[in-house]
Parts: C-alpha cells; structure tokens; sequence
C-alpha cells in the first residue's frame, strides 16, 4: 500500500511584485495529512504508538514476500491491490502508523484522497469464501472474508478467517472514506503482556477507527 513521506507547511508568505505586497497562510502537501492523523496523546498511556515513514520512492509492497496462491485467484492480496492500483501518489498522499496493545495491533493509514470502496466490496465479496495455498502441492486451507455491521454504516469492516484444524485465526480490516480523505485499517490479534492496556478484538479496533476517521472529518 501507498506511503509517502509528508510534506511541510508555512506559516505566512509574502509575495512582491508590482509593488504591492500578498499575505496569507498556503497549505503545502502533507499539512493537511499531519491535522488529519491521530498520535500517541490520543491513545491511553501505556500504549505503543509509532508513526512509519516510508521512503517516497518506495514501490508499493516494496520488501514483502509475494502474496500466496489462492483458489479464486488473487484473493490473498486483492484488496491491497485494489488500493494499490487506484492510489493517488506524491508528497504527503498518506501517513501510516501502528498502535500495540496487549491483545492486537492495529495498522492504520490516512489518505488525503478517496478509495474506490465499491471496487473493496466486489473483492470482498467474490473472496467470501476461498482457499490459499503455499504452493501448489498444498491441499489449500480454507478462508473466509465476512462483512462486519457496525456504528458506522458508511465503513466497510471485514473480518477475515483462517479456518485451521481445530482452530480459527482472524484478522479484521476497515476502509471508510471522509470527505475527500480516507482511513483504512488493518487489526491483528496480538498478545503482549508487557503492554499494560489491553485491547479487545474487533472493538478496540472499531474504537480507534472511528476516532481517527473523526480527526480526519475535522480535517477535510
């Protein structure tokens, strides 16, 4: 997914020319983004908070191993794709940072331009139920991809599933666009007992979602 680093803003410019001087307060890229994003005073004490700063010329999934073979194909990495392939990019497009509880840990980005979420939904919907693989021997483990309801209907949040022998692992996702911004959102079910706040999935998740996509809100 698309990270960039932020821009600066200035505070007054003066302008001359034909005698006559011009003042005002410009926005330059990324002074937007730093209003819209939440930071570390806006989670309880004792929480891990970190900002990521990607390097701008830094490709998408730049790094990252290549995504699993999946039965529908492409199911494994296709909404980062969809975001991928409709991302704005330049100085100060989208801020990125982690928050750690004891139970989760919690990816989140802001975005100074909109995702296409219908193009998120028909994803989630064609990937409702698929299989993954690790190669193509594999008998391919079973997943699913179920929409969440929640406060917010204007949010796509999804749970997705690895379904295990005897076990069941899942991930939960959140895409919302506001105003001409967006957030989106990814919680892992961590534990960390050196962590004193503890989290609970999907509810602290949703919790930080709607208090980043109201900041954004103010922003936009």
């Amino acid at each position: 997914m698309i990270r960039h680093a932020v821009g600066a803003a200035m505070a007054v410019v003066v302008l001359t020319g034909c005698g006559q001087a011009v003042t005002g307060t410009p926005t330059w890229p990324g002074a937007r983004l730093e209003r819209a994003v939440l930071t570390a005073a806006d989670f309880p004490v004792g929480v891990r908070f970190e900002r990521i700063n990607r390097d701008p010329g830094q490709g998408d999934g730049a790094g990252a191993p290549p995504p699993m073979l999946s039965t529908p194909e492409g199911c494994t990495d296709g909404m980062t794709r969809d975001i991928a392939d409709t991302a704005e990019r330049g100085p100060g497009s989208a801020a990125e940072y982690v928050v750690d509880y004891d139970g989760a840990r919690l990816v989140i980005t802001v975005l100074t331009w909109s995702l296409d979420l219908d193009r998120l939904a028909a994803t989630a919907e064609r990937c409702a139920t698929y299989k993954t693989f690790f190669d193509a021997s594999d008998p391919g483990i079973p997943m699913t991809t179920t929409r969440l309801d929640t406060p917010r209907p204007q949010a796509l949040v999804y749970e997705q599933t690895m379904h295990l022998a005897g076990a069941e692992r899942s991930v939960f996702f959140s895409f919302e666009n506001v105003g001409s911004m967006a957030v989106f959102g990814i919680a892992f079910p961590t534990p960390d007992p050196t962590i004193d706040v503890k989290a609970t999935l999907p509810q602290t998740f949703l919790e930080v979602m709607a208090k980043q996509a109201d900041k954004a809100a103010q922003a936009a």
